[in-house]
């Protein structure tokens, strides 16, 4: 099958390190690693406001049923409560469970499954394998089975049962069965995929493809990609410069999606060095969740 190609417009730039966007109630939200917020966005014109000061670095956003956000803190491994009167507490603590920074957030009836690096990526310390971490809607905490090699972004199928992993060292998209108690079986392989893709976010169309960013790559493989089970590419979405990070689906009829795309390389992000842009895309095709 031939890949199809799509095109991006740029909605905003003049961030840092942008990460986890998720559209919930006509507004965009996203983390910005290295500038320690958390911010909203007009979808439509790409201005933002910060709603949110993380000085350990925010990554994974979900929302709860009361209004509130789930924010995850990378350096100190917590998980953090935005109350909609703009208070923050903490909502548990991951370090129990975390190898390097804690990442990465898909949040499944009110269950969190957070991902972890495994080791200091930014040190250069050897990767190493760690588990999925599951905090359950009343704080408590552990790790899934299956030995995971950096977990990054989840989310759900529309069969509303498989949870979907992107393991992006290991050049793969893993999938788990979602029990009733919310606990994780099944482990296994989804979508293997190239060596040079390295799947950090992702977001799933109705249709059942999943669209991933092609993290850590520049250079004409990086930008965005949706993949069938099994690991046949369909299509893509390359950008000029820096990696593609995060993306979600949005808009009125949930038919855009918005990319994050970071310029920056391995060493730059070590120094806390990148520019952040959100683009935006028309794939023929509207989101699952």
């Amino acid at each position: 099958m031939m890949v199809t190609d799509h095109f991006y417009s740029k909605l905003s730039s003049g961030h840092g390190f942008l990460e986890s966007p998720r559209f919930h109630n006509g507004t965009l939200y996203l983390s910005d690693f290295f500038n320690g917020r958390v911010i909203t966005m007009d979808p439509t014109t790409g201005a933002w406001t910060k709603i949110a000061d993380v000085p350990n670095s925010p990554s994974g956003l979900g929302f709860t049923d009361d209004g509130g956000i789930l924010i995850v803190s990378q350096h100190d491994h917590k998980l953090l409560r935005r109350d909609p009167d703009g208070t923050i507490t903490e909502f548990a603590d991951l370090s129990k469970y975390c190898g390097g920074d804690a990442n990465d957030m898909c949040v499944v009836n009110g269950h969190c499954y957070i991902g972890n690096f495994g080791f200091d990526l930014a040190g250069g310390a050897d990767p190493e394998t760690t588990n999925l971490i599951h905090v359950t809607p009343d704080g408590t905490v552990s790790a899934e089975p299956g030995d995971v090699l950096f977990p990054n972004g989840a989310e759900l199928l529309p069969d509303g049962t498989t949870l979907l992993l992107s393991e992006t060292l290991a050049h793969k998209i893993s999938a788990f069965q979602v029990q009733p108690d919310g606990s994780l079986t099944d482990y296994r392989t989804w979508a293997q995929l190239p060596e040079t893709h390295n799947p950090d976010g992702m977001t799933v169309d109705s249709d059942g493809g999943v669209w991933y960013a092609n993290a850590l790559t520049e250079g004409p493989e990086s930008g965005f990609y949706r993949v069938e089970e099994g690991g046949e590419i369909t299509d893509r979405i390359l950008v000029e410069k820096g990696w593609g990070v995060a993306l979600t689906f949005g808009g009125p009829d949930n038919d855009i999606l918005f990319l994050v795309n970071n310029d920056t390389t391995l060493p730059d992000f070590a120094q806390g060095r990148s520019a952040g842009y959100v683009l935006t895309a028309k794939v023929g095709r509207r989101g699952a969740n």
